[in-house]
């Protein structure tokens, strides 16, 4: 597999496959709002779009970065997310990077949002696909969130080996610039656990699939195919 890790700038060419990775804190976030029952995820490009569409569908959940705001319903923190009760709901997201980088690569033929808490379950979409090229997205600090990075080399390795150690990767995460602002109380909308949660490698065992919904790019968990499928 021949795997390419742009920023989101320097996406500038329809890829096949993207896998757009946000570790801290977009798509964590994600994997806990459909592990608390959420139905989907709708990415949204700005936070007038967030609020124009609860306007028309006052039962979704608005969610964004940094600290509440009047009509949000919650922030991008696991550790706050982890509380709520999604069940049956629609939740529409806005980050600063991570729906950015969907949204860029929204004409790919396969789109998946990852963070280690879906990495093998992403690895093994990945695998079941056989694609010959994939680009990975990193989207904090313009392509160089280590966190980020670390996490795409990681999927990509898991993707054509079976036999891989994720210590580093995930030190690399934990020392990151993101994990220490975090710690440090500099972002806003934060939860003491934030960076634990986004570090539990492989905790949800399903993938996250982004496809355009009626103009929107709506983001679905996705069942990993079993070998016996794969064959």
């Amino acid at each position: 597999m021949d795997a390419r890790f742009l920023s989101i700038a320097d996406v500038v060419e329809v890829p096949s496959v993207a896998v757009v990775v946000d570790v801290m804190r977009a798509y964590t976030v994600a994997a806990w709002a459909f592990a608390r029952g959420a139905e989907k995820i709708v990415l949204a490009g700005s936070l007038d779009e967030v609020l124009a569409l609860k306007a028309r569908h006052p039962d979704w959940v608005g969610l964004k970065d940094g600290a509440p705001a009047p009509g949000f319903d919650a922030v991008n923190s696991p550790g706050l997310l982890r509380s709520l009760d999604l069940g049956g709901r629609t939740v529409v997201q806005k980050t600063t990077a991570g729906t950015v980088g969907a949204l860029a690569v929204k004409d790919a033929s396969l789109v998946l949002c990852a963070g280690f808490v879906v990495a093998e379950a992403t690895a093994g979409v990945l695998r079941a696909r056989g694609s010959d090229g994939v680009t990975f997205v990193v989207t904090g600090e313009d392509g160089r969130a280590d966190e980020d990075l670390a996490c795409a080399q990681y999927i990509a390795r898991r993707a054509t080996e079976t036999d891989v150690d994720a210590t580093e990767f995930l030190r690399r995460a934990d020392t990151s610039r993101a994990a220490a602002e975090l710690r440090e109380g500099v972002r806003q909308g934060a939860h003491p656990d934030d960076v634990a949660l986004c570090l539990e490698l492989d905790r949800f065992p399903f993938a996250m699939v982004a496809t355009l919904e009626d103009s929107l790019m709506v983001l679905r968990p996705c069942a990993v195919p079993s070998p016996t499928d794969q064959a």
